[in-house]
């Protein structure tokens, strides 16, 4: 009997907006409880979900980036309605009360699925993030070559 084939999802993660997140990361479990292989690709401002929560930047603007745009997952706010991180406070205050998991906790739901997640080697470099500053479950730091190897070879592809 012949085994069926896995589908495939590339995912770039571009934006490191709450709400933005929130939907890659909901369609990424999706996909890999659905059986499918999944790869995320994350990318400038998509890096902030797989930061670990540390200062980064070795120059004085990568520094000073590092300080304003600072922060792990759960610093992410929506990319409508911040109010100056008043918006991220009654997001979580939402979804805690309607039993919606965390970003943190789409994350680890991801990574106990199989999830590989990858971040991008340029946009590290530019935004001065070392590899010891990510969480440990990233399976690398690659090019955009390598995710194209994986997004050609993919039955989905989105952008997010």
């Amino acid at each position: 009997m012949k085994e069926e084939k896995r589908k495939k999802l590339a995912l770039v993660v571009f934006s490191g907006d709450l709400d933005k997140l929130f939907a890659a990361f909901s369609i990424a479990t999706g996909a890999a409880a659905s059986n499918m292989e999944v790869t995320m690709f994350f990318t400038f401002w998509g890096l902030r979900a797989l930061k670990k929560k540390a200062r980064t930047g070795k120059s004085l603007l990568g520094r000073l980036f590092g300080l304003f745009y600072g922060g792990d997952i759960n610093r992410a706010t929506p990319s409508k309605m911040s109010f100056g991180g008043v918006g991220r406070w009654m997001f979580k205050k939402m979804m805690k009360a309607k039993r919606v998991p965390s970003l943190a906790e789409m994350r680890q739901t991801a990574i106990d699925l199989g999830v590989k997640l990858y971040g991008c080697q340029m946009s590290m470099a530019v935004m001065e993030i070392p590899k010891e500053k990510m969480i440990d479950e990233v399976a690398q730091c690659v090019g955009v070559a390598t995710f194209l190897e994986q997004a050609q070879q993919a039955d989905v592809s989105l952008f997010v």
